[in-house]
This record gives structure tokens, sequence and C-alpha cells, in this order.
């Protein structure tokens, strides 16, 4: 049996603040309504740990399944890969997950939000979809990972998604300037995606796996990366200047600097392997970027 050690491995904790950090701009945006649902929001964010641990585990399971986890990948060692984790025991985390997030899903809609019955279904189809692409990713016979589509459900579920979905649950309401904060943590939450496909890129290739990085190559991934982290500051300014928001909410242009040095010292990496730390700092920056910008709006 799996120690609990290697559990938390499979888990992946470094990729949890990013997952937290779309839900908590969806819910920064939404806490300036009168109608705000604080309860509404933490449920969010447990339902969407729980989805991005079932992701991590699908994509543990899924790349050791297709060959593509060996000796060759650069990025951390697999826990499937590793035989830390049997493949069995992966898919009943899997399964279980997939319950849990169903659940905490349900108990947000039925006990925290209470939403007309149409409006209800359509987030329990939502909710759905987002277990069946986190599952999907890497595993069973057509996973949208290996066809370059993984670039658009992580763009779809953490940006679109996370942030417009949040802000109605929490204020059961709707307008469609969230959709930019909404498409700003889209493209930073893709961004990591595609500098984890950068660093992949040589094994991807050699394996099938064509991802977006593949497709582009490492030069044109890299000039992808920089429209992923340019464009979400672009698409703060233009919502703060429909909602002509106080002088704080530009407060978040001051980290601009810290996401333009990591992006030259990548374009200067001579080996897609040294990429790896440049994740998890992606990954902490778009919370820090979520934080700064949520308080900024309160003023």
């Amino acid at each position: 049996m799996a120690s609990f050690k290697s559990w938390v491995k499979a888990a992946r904790l470094r990729t949890l603040p990013l997952a937290l950090a779309s839900i908590a701009m969806g819910g920064f945006v939404a806490s300036t309504q009168k109608t705000f649902n604080l309860q509404a929001v933490l449920m969010a964010g447990l339902t969407t740990l729980l989805l991005q641990i079932l992701s991590n585990f699908a994509n543990d399971y899924g790349d050791f399944s297709k060959g593509t986890d060996d000796e060759n990948r650069l990025g951390p060692k697999r826990t499937v890969q590793s035989g830390e984790i049997t493949a069995p025991e992966m898919k009943i985390a899997m399964f279980t997950f997939s319950m849990l997030a169903l659940i905490s899903g349900l108990i947000m809609l039925f006990y925290f939000v209470q939403l007309p019955v149409i409006e209800t279904i359509l987030f329990i189809v939502l909710g759905i979809a987002a277990i069946a692409a986190a599952i999907k990713y890497t595993t069973g016979k057509n996973p949208y990972g290996y066809a370059g589509l993984g670039d658009f459900f992580v763009f779809l579920f953490f940006g679109l998604v996370a942030v417009t979905g949040t802000f109605y649950l929490a204020t059961q309401s709707w307008s469609w300037t969230v959709l930019l904060p909404a498409i700003a943590m889209g493209l930073l939450s893709t961004g990591v995606l595609n500098l984890n496909n950068i660093r992949d890129f040589t094994n991807d290739k050699l394996k099938g796996k064509r991802t977006l990085a593949v497709k582009l190559g490492v030069d044109g991934a890299i000039y992808y990366h920089t429209m992923l982290i340019s464009l979400p500051f672009v698409a703060l300014i233009i919502y703060n200047l429909i909602l002509q928001a106080n002088w704080p909410a530009y407060l978040v242009l001051l980290l601009l600097p810290l996401f333009v040095i990591d992006l030259i010292k990548i374009r200067k990496l001579k080996n897609t392997a040294a990429l790896d730390p440049f994740l998890k700092k992606l990954a902490l920056k778009t919370l820090l970027f979520t934080l700064i910008y949520g308080i900024g709006i309160q003023f």
C-alpha cells in the first residue's frame, strides 16, 4: 500500500495555489457587489482543490499508461512511474476524488447557494464536465492533452468557468465585464501549462504527445508564453477603465517587472530542463497577482 508521503507527492501541492488563484479572483470581483456570498466562494475553492488533485492523479496515471513517463522525463518523477503507487491504487484514488469533488459541488449548490432549478442543473453539468476534463487530459483512448488541446481546456476551466462561475455563485448576478479578469486568469494558468510542456518538449515529441508546445516548437512556444504573460495585465487595465476603478486597482502593474524578469531568463535558457523552477514561481506569482488586484479593487 502506498505511503501517505507518496500520496502527497502525487497530489503535487505546488499546483494548488494556481487552482485557488482563479477562484480567489472571482471571489474578489464578487465581493464588490452587495449580494456577496463568502460561503459560496469558500465551497467553490474546496471543490476546485479536489478537482486539481484529481487532475494531478489522472495525469500521473495517464502519462504512465501511455508510456510517456519514463527515465527521459525532465520533471519530478511521477509516483505511478516510480512504483510508489500502483496503477490500480491510482484508479481508486481518481474515482474517490471524482466523487468528493461532485459531493462538494452539490453541497455548495444545495446548501450554500440555492439557485433556481435550471441554473442548478447547468452548474451540475459544468461540474461533471470539469471532472471529465480533469480525467481525460491524459487518460482514455483519445486524451485531449495528447492532441494539443490542453491549453484550451485550461483557459476554459481555470479562467472563464472558474472566475465567472465563482462570481455568479457568490452574487447570483452576471456582468459581461467579468470576462476580462476571467481571461486574465485563464491566460496565466495556461502559461503554467505551457512552461510545463516546453520543459517536456523533447520527451513529449518522442512519445507522440502533441502538445501545443510540440506543435509550435520551443521558440514558438516561448513567444506564445510571452503573450500569455503580457495580455492579463492588458485585460485588467481595460476592466479597470470600464469600472472606473480607483488607483489601488492599478497597483497590480507593479508586478509586471517581476513577470518580465522571468520571461527574459526563460528566453536565455539553453536547456529546457532548467524551466522546472519557473513553474512554481509562475504559479505563486499568479496567486500574488490575484491577491494584490483583489485587495486593490476593494478601495
